[in-house]
C-alpha cells in the first residue's frame, strides 16, 4: 500500500493515466476510411461535397473555439477540459453514425473542431504535473501513446474492412466503446492545484501539493545541482526568497486588485511578449506554426488525393495499413528522441530545414507519381518526419520556459497555425473561394514545405557557422547568472 501511495505521488502516475487516455481516445478504426464511408452508400455524398463543403468547417470551428477553450483550460485547471474533450469526441462519433446530409456532417465537423481545440489541455496538463527534469521523457511517452493509439486503430480498421468482419456502422459503435474507456481514464486523472493565470496559489517556500509542481525552492536547488553551482546555504535561501518575491510580484498585485478578466488579459500579453523575446523559442515556435498548418491540411485531404489516384470502387484500399505504418514510425521516432543528447540549440534549425525539405519532396512525389503506392510511401515519410520534429519542438519550447507559461506558448503557436490554415482553406479549398482540385491543392502544400525548408536551412547555416550555441534555457541561465558577482541582484532580474 505504501508503494502504491508513493507511486501515485510520483510523476509516472499522472503520465501513465494520460497515456491511457491518449491511447484510447486516438484509436479510431474508421478514420482511414472516412472518405469511402462518406461517399459510399451509407452517406451517399459526393467527393466535392466532402472536400469543399464539409471538411473546411473543421478548420473554421477549430480556430473559433481555440481561444475560449484555452482560457477555460486554465481557469478549470486542465482536467475538466480533458473530460469534456472525451464527451465531445463521443458526440462526434455518434453524429457520424446516425446523421446524414451535408448540414448534419458540417455540424459533425464543427463538433470535431471543438474536440481538437481541447488538445491544448493534453500536454499542458502533463507539464503542470511533471517536473522540468522529466519533461523530455514524459513528452515522448505521451506522444508515443497517442501515435500507438492511431496505429492500433488504423491496423484494426484495415483488418475489419479488408476481411469484412464489421460494417462501417458497427465500427463506429466499437469506437464509441473505446471512447468510453478514454473517458474513464480522463476522470481518474489527479486534479492540479494550480494553473497559469487563474489559480496561482503556490507557496513561495517551495512546498509540493503531492500532485502538481514542486515549488520554486526545490526547482532552483535541483537546477543548481545540475549546473554544478556551489553556494552556501544562507546565501541560497536569501536568493530563493528574492526570486520568489520577484516572480510573484505581478501576480500578487493583480490578485489584490481583484484579478478580473482585464487583469488576466494584461498578464497574458506581458507573458506573451516576454516568452517570445527568446530567439531560440521564437524559431521553434515559427516552425511549429508553419509546419502544423501544412501538416493539418495534408492529413485532412490526403484521402481525397488517394481517392483521385486510385478510386476505392475499383481498388482494395489500404488506407488503414498506411496510417498504421506512418503512426508506428512516428511513434518510434518520438520515443527514440527521448534518449537523444543532440545539441538542438546549434543544429536544430538546420535539422528543421533538411527534414522539412524531405517532407516537401515526399509531397511532390505523391502529386506527380500518379501511383497509389508511391502516394502511400510518401505519406508515411511525411508524417513520420513531422512527428519527430514536433516532439523535439515541444520539448525545446517547454524546457526553455517558466513552468507556468507553456500553455500560453503552445496555444499561441496553435492559434497562428490555425490562422494560416484558415486563410489557405478559405482561399484554396473552400467552394466559396477558388475551390481548386485536389492535385493543385497538394502541389501548393508541397511548395509550401519547400519554402519552409529553405528558410530554416539558411537560418540553420547561419546559426551553425556564425553563432555560438544558444544558452537560453532555465538551467543554462542559472549557470551563467550564478557566476556573476552580485548574485542576488541578478537573480532578482531573472524571470522564472
Amino acid at each position: 500500500m505504501e508503494t502504491l501511495k508513493r507511486w501515485m505521488k510520483d510523476w509516472k502516475y499522472p503520465t501513465s493515466l494520460l497515456c491511457i487516455y491518449g491511447f484510447f481516445s486516438t484509436v479510431k478504426p474508421l478514420e482511414p476510411f472516412l472518405i469511402p464511408f462518406l461517399t459510399g452508400p451509407d452517406k451517399n455524398l459526393t467527393i466535392e461535397q466532402v472536400t469543399n463543403q464539409i471538411f473546411p468547417v473543421w478548420t473554421y470551428s477549430y480556430l473559433t473555439a481555440l481561444v475560449p477553450v484555452f482560457l477555460l483550460t486554465d481557469w478549470l485547471r486542465y482536467k475538466p477540459v480533458a473530460v469534456f474533450q472525451c464527451l465531445a469526441l463521443f458526440s462526434t462519433t455518434a453524429m457520424l453514425l446516425w446523421c446524414n446530409g451535408v448540414l448534419e456532417m458540417q455540424a459533425m465537423q464543427f463538433t470535431y473542431g471543438v474536440v481538437t481545440s481541447c488538445d491544448v489541455a493534453y500536454f499542458t496538463y502533463l507539464y503542470s504535473m511533471v517536473e522540468l527534469k522529466h519533461y523530455l521523457k514524459a513528452t515522448s511517452y505521451c506522444r508515443t501513446a497517442q501515435l500507438l493509439g492511431y496505429t492500433v486503430g488504423s491496423v484494426l480498421g484495415q483488418i475489419l474492412v479488408s476481411l469484412e468482419l464489421m460494417s462501417y456502422n458497427n465500427i463506429l459503435v466499437f469506437t464509441l466503446v473505446l471512447t468510453g474507456i478514454a473517458l474513464i481514464g480522463s476522470i481518474l486523472l489527479p486534479m492540479p492545484k494550480t494553473s497559469m493565470f487563474f489559480h496561482k496559489t503556490r507557496s513561495a517556500r517551495g512546498e509540493t501539493d503531492g500532485e502538481g509542481h514542486v515549488g520554486i525552492e526545490e526547482d532552483l536547488q535541483s537546477n543548481g545541482q545540475k549546473v554544478g553551482v556551489e553556494m552556501d546555504g544562507a546565501k541560497q535561501q536569501q536568493q530563493i526568497s528574492e526570486v520568489s518575491t520577484e516572480c510573484d510580484n505581478t501576480s500578487a498585485k493583480s490578485f489584490k486588485k481583484g484579478g478580473g478578466c482585464c487583469d488576466v488579459l494584461l498578464r497574458l500579453w506581458r507573458d506573451f511578449l516576454q516568452c517570445f523575446s527568446s530567439r531560440t523559442l521564437l524559431i521553434w515556435s515559427v516552425w511549429w506554426a508553419l509546419s502544423t498548418c501544412g501538416y493539418n491540411q495534408t492529413v485532412n485531404y490526403v484521402q481525397s488525393l488517394w481517392e483521385y489516384v486510385e478510386p476505392s470502387s475499383n481498388f482494395t484500399v489500404y488506407n488503414g495499413g498506411v496510417e498504421a505504418f506512418s503512426n508506428l514510425f512516428g511513434a518510434g521516432a518520438a520515443y527514440g528522441i527521448g534518449f537523444s543528447s543532440a545539441d538542438w540549440s546549434r543544429w536544430g534549425e538546420l535539422a528543421l530545414g533538411v527534414l522539412s525539405a524531405l517532407e516537401g519532396g515526399a509531397l511532390f512525389a505523391m502529386v506527380f507519381s500518379g501511383n497509389i503506392w508511391v502516394c502511400y510511401c510518401g505519406y508515411i515519410i511525411f508524417k513520420s518526419l513531422y512527428m519527430l520534429l514536433i516532439t523535439i519542438a515541444m520539448f525545446q519550447i517547454a524546457a526553455g520556459l517558466n513552468l507556468e507559461r507553456y500553455a500560453l506558448v503552445f496555444g499561441a503557436n496553435t492559434f497562428c497555425a490555425l490562422v494560416l490554415q484558415t486563410i489557405i482553406t478559405s482561399v484554396v479549398v473552400d467552394s466559396g473561394g477558388l475551390g481548386v482540385d485536389i492535385v493543385t491543392q497538394f502541389t501548393i502544400y508541397a511548395a509550401y514545405f519547400s519554402i519552409i525548408a529553405l528558410i530554416f536551412f539558411l537560418s540553420g547555416l547561419y546559426t551553425a557557422m556564425c553563432r555560438k550555441p544558444e544558452t537560453e534555457t532555465l538551467r543554462e541561465n542559472l549557470e551563467e547568472k550564478f557566476k556573476a558577482e552580485d548574485d542576488s541582484q541578478i537573480i532578482i532580474g531573472t524571470n522564472f
